[in-house]
């Protein structure tokens, strides 16, 4: 299988780094650590997937999908399991937005 174009440590770094941004919320913070723990699991597919559909969109629109979802992950008003689920939803948005 060929290398993703975004290694699975970039994308673990979104996840500290909103952790590192909501230290003072710890139950965000926590709920962030964890998501950043489960991607280790995350299979490379859908790593290749999100850089496959990344790469045409502007990073500005990537971002705009990004942050709002990891807001809702530290408030407490999205919950996700694991990364992949995460990142699932990540790759309904941009589906949604390129239809």
């Amino acid at each position: 299988m060929a290398t993703p174009a975004i290694s699975r440590d970039a994308f673990r770094g979104s996840f500290a780094f909103y952790a590192a941004r909501t230290h003072h919320e710890h139950d965000g913070e926590h709920r962030l650590l964890n998501l950043f723990a489960s991607t280790k699991d995350i299979p490379d597919y859908l790593l290749q997937l999100w850089s496959d559909r990344t790469q045409v969109l502007d990073p500005e629109i990537v971002g705009s999908m990004l942050v709002p979802r990891t807001r809702q992950i530290a408030d407490g008003s999205a919950r996700y399991k694991h990364a992949s689920d995460f990142l699932h939803a990540l790759l309904r948005d941009i589906d949604q937005k390129a239809h």
